[in-house]
């Protein structure tokens, strides 16, 4: 993700397999958002439903993000 990435805050709603999650941005659009594999080490336990990260998005998927870090639970 390059020059055409964008950050925004989101939800976690729900836990998926594979370092995957079901999130929800504050304008209720779900998608769901990864964690690459370095992070996967660190934060997979970490991450739990209704905690607040940051996520990465491009402007041609909006179905899928990545996980840059949590930031707080709700």
């Amino acid at each position: 993700m390059g020059e055409e990435a964008f950050r925004v805050e989101g939800r976690v709603i729900e836990a998926l397999p594979n370092g995957t999650f079901l999130t929800e941005l504050k304008n209720g659009h779900r998608l769901t958002a990864f964690l690459t594999r370095r992070d996967q080490k660190n934060f997979v336990g970490k991450i739990v439903s209704g905690g607040k990260v940051k996520l990465q998005l491009t402007s041609y998927d909006l179905s899928v993000g990545r996980i840059l870090v949590e930031t707080k639970k709700i």
